[in-house]
């Protein structure tokens, strides 16, 4: 039967050695995210699966902040993250960059996330969008693609936190 570990058994890195810890070539980028909840929650995420980067947009909040911090629990601080007061600015840098923009939203010919495959030796940025009116469709006309999650009952989204951790580990799973 297992045992559930306790505090000090779980491994955990400490945030200098998370720094030098190879990252997964992921940037996600917030567009106009009003609930802080979901803006920790995104840096939580971002940690566990090391995330390069995480990119907040617009009405995006900051850290500092308490509470981002309640939901990231500290993961705002391991976490590289910048600010763009416009997110097609951050889109256009990252597509200098060489980074494939996908965001991720229902959109005509959007990719379903199961059959998407990346491609090692690639970068890439998923654009998470506000909680009512999603990506920004100027954000969108910028991306390389949109990336659909399916869905099969009669809800047809999702919060914006799970649908990072689900994004996120999709992305990990590719590149671990």
């Amino acid at each position: 039967m297992a045992r559930k570990l306790n505090t000090e058994e779980i491994i955990r890195l400490t945030p200098e050695e998370f720094k030098e810890t190879p990252k997964i070539p992921l940037v996600v980028i917030l567009d106009n995210v009003r609930s802080l909840h979901n803006v920790g929650s995104v840096f939580r995420t971002s940690d566990a699966y090391c995330v390069e980067k995480v990119i907040l947009c617009g009405i995006t909040a900051t850290p500092p902040n308490a509470e981002i911090h309640k939901s990231a629990l500290g993961a705002e601080f391991s976490v590289d993250w910048a600010y763009y007061k416009e997110t097609t600015e951050a889109v256009n840098e990252l597509k200098q960059a060489g980074y494939t923009i996908l965001a991720i939203e229902q959109a005509h010919d959007s990719i379903n996330m199961d059959t998407f495959k990346a491609e090692k030796g690639k970068k890439y940025a998923v654009i998470l969008g506000n909680e009512v009116k999603g990506v920004q469709q100027s954000v969108i006309d910028l991306s390389d693609d949109c990336l659909e999650l399916p869905q099969f009952g009669t809800k047809h989204s999702l919060n914006v936190s799970v649908t990072a951790g689900i994004v996120i580990w999709e992305f990990a799973k590719l590149f671990r």
